[in-house]
C-alpha cells in the first residue's frame, strides 16, 4: 500500500510516552544480550564440575562446547529468514523462549549425550539471536538514540559474560554446575512480559505491506518525525535492497570486499577469544593458579576489562579511525600471546610468573575486544551496497562461527597433546597473520560516505581521485558505527 493512499495518520503520544517506549525496546533488547553473553559464558564454569560427574574426555569436554556454535551456525543461517517471515518481535519472543526453556533442560541433563542435544538446540536459539535481537533493537529505536541503543545491545553481552564468571565463583565452592548453566532461565522467562506488550519494527510491517500500522508504530517510538515520510524512506530503502545474493559476492566490484570481511571475521575467531571465554578456569589451572577461588573470580577480572575496552573502543573509533584501532588491537594480541608462550615455555609456574600469565590474559582479551570486537560489524555493514549489506554480513559471521568451532572443539584436545607453550605459540601465529591481513587489507573509512567506501573496493582496493573532503560527506547514507554481537 503507498503512503498516499493512508488514512490521516494517528496523533502522535506525549515526547514522555515515546522515549519511555524507545528505551523499552533497547532495554528489551539489552536484556536479552545479557543472557546471550551469560549462556555463553557459563559453560567455562560448569565445565569443570560436569566433566568429573560425566567423566568427560578431552575431545568431549570439547563437543560440550562446540556442538552449541555448531547450533548457532544452524540459527544465524536461518534467523534473519526466520525474522523476515515471522517478525522481528516473534523471533525474539521465540529467541527468549527456546532460551529458558534449553537451559532449563541443560541444568537438568542426566547425562552427557542429553546435555549435547540439548545444548546444540540452545546454540540454535543464540544463532538466531546474533541475528534477531540487533535488528530488532536498530529498526526499533529512534534515529537519536540509535547508535547508543546498538550499542547498549554489544554491551550487554559482554556484561553478561562477565556476570557467568562471578555466578560461576559463588557458586564454585558446591560444585554446583547445574545452576550455573540453569540460572539464566528465570530472565529469559521473565524478558518475554515486555516482548509481548510491545509492536513490531516498522521496517517489518512495510516488508509485509502493513503500511498503516508502520505509520502508527513510527508514531508512537519518535514523535519528532514525520511517520509517514519516514515509512516512505524505508519503502525506497527496502527497494533498494532487494536482489542480493551470495553468488553476486564473488564477482567484481565486490569479491576484495567479500575477501576482506569473510577474512576478518574468521581471524576474528580462529585467534583464540572464545578458548579464553569457554576454558579460562583450566587455563589458569595450568598457570598455577590453585583453588577455585582464583580459577572462578580472576576470569570475571578479564571480562571486566574486555567490558571497559569494548566502551572506550565505541567511544575513540570516530575519533581515532578504523584502523588505528584495529591495528592497534590485533597487535597487542599478538604481543601478549608471546608472553603467555615464553610463561608456560617455562614450565611449572610460580610467583611472579603466574600474575604476569594472569596479566597477559587480560590485555590479550581486553585487546580483542578493543580491535576486533568493536570493528567487525563496522566494516561488515560499511564494505558493501545496501542490497548485499545483510548477505556480506551473514558471509561473515558463517566463517566467524565456523572459526569459533574449530577453537571450542581443539582448543582442549591441543591443550593435552601440544602442551599450553606450544598451542600459544600456534594461537599467536594466527594473530600474527591476522595483523598483516588487517594491515593489507583494511582501509580507513572514518568518515567516508558508503558511496565512496564502495568506489575504493570498486577501484581495487584505492581511493577514487580526487577525495573529497570528509565534511561533505554527511548525507543520509552515511555509515553508521555498529559494534560486535557474535566475537566474545
Amino acid at each position: 500500500m503507498s503512503t498516499a493512499t493512508l488514512s490521516a495518520t494517528p496523533p502522535p503520544p506525549s515526547p514522555r510516552t515515546a522515549r519511555r517506549t524507545g528505551r523499552m525496546f533497547a532495554l528489551t533488547g539489552a536484556v536479552v544480550g545479557v543472557i546471550y553473553g551469560y549462556d555463553t559464558g557459563s559453560i567455562s564454569g560448569a565445565l569443570v564440575f560436569l566433566s568429573k560427574d560425566f567423566h568427560l574426555t578431552e575431545a568431549e569436554k570439547g563437543l560440550v562446547n562446540s556442538i552449541l556454535v555448531g547450533g548457532s551456525i544452524v540459527g544465524a543461517l536461518i534467523g534473519g529468514r526466520l525474522a523476515d517471515a515471522l517478525g522481528r518481535r516473534a523471533a525474539m519472543l521465540t529467541v527468549a523462549a527456546s532460551y529458558a526453556v534449553f537451559v532449563a533442560l541443560s541444568a537438568l541433563a542426566p547425562d552427557v549425550i542429553v546435555l549435547d542435544v540439548v545444548r546444540f538446540l540452545l546454540g540454535i536459539a543464540i544463532g538466531i539471536s546474533i541475528v534477531a535481537a540487533p535488528l530488532y533493537v536498530a529498526e526499533s529505536t529512534p534515529a537519536r538514540i540509535r547508535g547508543a541503543s546498538v550499542a547498549a545491545y554489544q554491551v550487554a553481552t559482554v556484561a553478561g559474560i562477565v556476570i557467568t564468571y562471578f555466578v560461576n565463583w559463588g557458586l564454585s565452592g558446591g560444585g554446583h554446575w547445574r545452576w550455573m548453566l540453569g540460572l539464566s532461565a528465570i530472565p529469559a522467562a521473565l524478558v518475554l512480559i515486555p516482548l509481548l506488550r510491545l509492536p513490531d519494527t516498522p521496517r517489518w510491517y512495510v516488508l509485509k505491506g502493513r503500511t498503516e500500522r508502520a505509520v502508527e508504530v513510527m508514531a508512537m517510538t519518535d514523535p519528532e518525525v514525520d511517520p509517514r515520510t519516514e515509512v516512505a524512506a524505508v519503502e525506497a530503502a527496502l527497494a533498494e535492497e532487494s536482489g542480493g545474493s551470495a553468488r553476486s559476492l564473488l564477482r567484481k566490484p565486490y569479491a576484495r570486499a567479500a575477501l576482506f570481511v569473510v577474512g576478518l571475521g574468521f581471524f576474528c575467531q580462529i585467534t583464540g577469544i572464545n578458548a579464553v571465554t569457554y576454558y579460562s578456569p583450566q587455563i589458569f589451572e595450568e598457570m598455577g593458579f590453585t583453588g577455585n577461588g582464583q580459577n572462578f573470580l580472576l576470569p570475571s577480572f578479564v571480562q571486566l576489562a574486555s567490558l571497559a575496552a569494548t566502551v572506550l573502543a565505541i567511544l575513540i573509533i570516530d575519533r581515532l579511525g578504523r584502523r588505528v584501532v584495529l591495528l592497534s588491537g590485533i597487535g597487542t594480541m599478538v604481543v601478549m600471546l608471546a608472553v603467555l608462550t615464553a610463561v608456560f615455555g617455562m614450565g611449572e609456574l610460580h610467583g611472579t610468573m603466574t600474575w604476569v600469565g594472569f596479566a597477559a590474559i587480560l590485555l590479550f582479551t581486553a585487546a580483542f575486544n578493543f580491535g576486533f570486537g568493536s570493528l567487525i560489524w563496522v566494516y561488515a555493514s560499511e564494505s558493501f551496497p545496501a542490497q548485499l549489506r545483510s548477505t556480506g554480513a551473514s558471509v561473515m559471521l558463517t566463517a566467524d562461527l565456523v572459526a569459533n568451532l574449530l577453537i571450542a572443539q581443539f582448543f582442549p584436545s591441543l591443550m593435552a597433546w601440544a602442551g599450553a607453550a606450544r598451542t600459544f605459540a600456534g594461537l599467536g601465529v594466527l594473530a600474527l597473520g591476522a595483523l598483516v591481513f588487517a594491515a593489507v587489507t583494511a582501509p580507513e573509512t572514518k568518515g567516508r560516505q558508503l558511496e565512496e567506501i564502495r568506489e575504493y573496493w570498486g577501484n581495487g582496493g584505492r581511493w577514487p581521485a580526487p577525495l573529497a573532503p570528509a565534511s561533505a560527506h554527511l548525507g543520509p547514507d552515511r555509515a553508521e558505527t555498529v559494534p560486535p554481537t557474535t566475537t566474545t
